[in-house]
């Protein structure tokens, strides 16, 4: 980018590139049904999850994040000596003081530049729109010197053994902000609801599980999701009237949007939620809604409780079809990786982005996102989908991007028995802030590219390597979930396990 640019207001701000990382094992939730002894469906059909993906001992949450701005840089072809900005949006902490993205800065220290400003957000899952509201401000305001931002979010979420477990999942994302973008935040419209509530928090420091209040944490999801959505339609329309100078008669309701995503701690939470929207169209007597639904439902008004089951099962059966055409294709990364915590939202949009085969079809199109965060913060917003003339990022760049995530999704990963699943859990629980440490299950996992952990010292202090395909060893071609029945019956028999 021209180091000029601040110069002149920058416009079209949002998200110009991005890049997924796929862990590279996982669990099938209907395996997990059986080994864990429940009722069939508790997870596949209650959840609504498939597949719960899972992270080696090699694997960490500053190599995930390595990994992913490394793929970013290499995917664009931007130097490093172009970022000005770097934000990472996480709530997996591994140190207390120093931030994740210090350790990124050794991808730009090589390069020589260390003038990036940003650090860590975090507040549980919503920490990555944080992070992408604080690159946006920078891009906007008068410290901005014509340089790109980029913002890296990614969790690892795993449970101790129960209910809540299948409810994991880990991933992580870069993305590369900046003016000019197929992907605009739209200015003006954006909403946020924050207050101070125990639904699920993280007080051990000593232990990487969560206490989690999973009734209350829904309801502060609903309550979230309500305020915002009011707040929302309010200030967009407020935003076209003054953009228009006229009083618009554009009502803004889930027709406007032709996709609609949530942050997403489990997919049938989802469905939920945008059922709850549909309740409040209702109750704003919206214009493209049948006159019957309103003449049944206005009169609950929003006081109606989101522990009303047989209304919830009601509204759910009446806005079907659009959650089938507006959210349900945004789940595929949801349905099959679980739960990524900071960057849930964002696989949400991109799993909606590719399910469209054409970019035309998304040109002017605009997308509601709600992002949420236990403790609690959350915000709603929109992008704009634009097509750019004459630049090296577009839509179909993103999409391109996104449908190779999908492709290891589908094609690259291996499924795990529950039985190892469950010594991997077990062992990476012993291992948490284990010192000295050198990672031990089998690094054929890894792909190529891929940082990886090598060590941690006795000072704490990690150390990572590239992933290169002479780095496996004699068994690269056996079958990794022999690896790992091997290597945890090696550790079974030498009592380490």
């Amino acid at each position: 980018m021209n180091g000029n640019c601040y110069l002149h207001r920058p416009s079209s701000i949002g998200i110009l590139a991005c890049e997924l990382y796929i862990p590279s094992i996982y669990v099938d939730q209907s395996s997990l049904e059986a080994y864990d002894n429940v009722s069939k469906g508790k997870y596949t059909i209650g959840l609504g999850q498939k597949r719960m993906a899972l992270c080696s001992d090699h694997e960490d949450i500053c190599s995930l994040c390595l990994t992913v701005l490394s793929r970013l840089l290499d995917e664009t072809g931007v130097n490093p000596q172009e970022i000005g900005r770097l934000d990472v949006g996480t709530e997996t902490l591994v140190d207390k003081a120093k931030s994740i993205k210090t350790v990124l800065m050794q991808l730009f220290v090589e390069h020589g530049n260390t003038a990036v400003e940003g650090v860590d957000n975090m507040n549980a899952c919503y920490g990555g729109t944080a992070a992408i509201f604080n690159a946006i401000h920078w891009i906007e305001s008068s410290f901005w010197d014509g340089r790109y931002a980029i913002v890296v979010m990614g969790d690892i979420a795993v449970y101790a053994k129960g209910n809540a477990r299948p409810t994991g999942g880990a991933g992580a994302c870069a993305l590369l902000i900046g003016p000019n973008a197929p992907l605009v935040f739209e200015p003006g419209c954006r909403s946020t609801h924050m207050t101070n509530v125990y639904d699920f928090y993280k007080p051990n420091l000593s232990s990487p599980y969560p206490v989690v209040d999973g009734h209350l944490s829904v309801q502060c999801y609903t309550s979230a999701l309500d305020t915002c959505y009011t707040q929302y339609c309010t200030k967009a329309r407020t935003h076209i009237e003054s953009h228009s100078g006229t009083v618009s008669t554009d009502e803004i309701n889930l027709s406007t949007f032709i996709g609609i995503v949530f942050h997403t701690p489990y997919v049938k939470l989802t469905q939920k939620s945008l059922a709850r929207l549909y309740l409040n169209d209702i109750v704003r007597n919206c214009s493209y809604l049948p006159s019957n639904v309103i003449e049944k439902y206005q009169y609950l008004g929003m006081c109606a409780g989101s522990d009303d089951k047989d209304l919830e099962r009601e509204l759910i059966q009446l806005s079907q079809e659009l959650y089938e055409q507006k959210t349900l294709p945004g789940l595929y990364f949801s349905q099959n990786m679980g739960n990524m915590y900071t960057p849930s939202v964002y696989y949400s949009l991109f799993s909606f982005l590719s399910s469209k085969p054409d970019a035309e079809q998304l040109y002017g199109q605009r997308i509601l996102l709600f992002s949420y965060g236990s403790g609690l913060a959350s915000s709603m917003y929109s992008l704009v989908c634009q097509k750019v003339q004459e630049s090296r990022f577009t839509l179909t760049q993103l999409q391109k991007s996104i449908r190779r995530a999908r492709h290891i999704l589908d094609h690259e990963r291996t499924e795990l028995a529950p039985d190892l699943i469950d010594k991997l859990l077990t062992e990476r629980e012993k291992n948490d802030h284990k010192v000295p440490f050198v990672p031990s299950q089998p690094i054929e996992i890894l792909k190529l590219g891929d940082i990886y952990l090598k060590s941690i010292d006795k000072n704490y202090r990690r150390f990572y390597e590239k992933f290169h395909a002479d780095d496996t060893s004699m068994n690269k071609n056996k079958d990794i979930q022999q690896l790992y029945t091997q290597y945890f019956h090696d550790h079974q028999m030498n009592g380490s396990t």
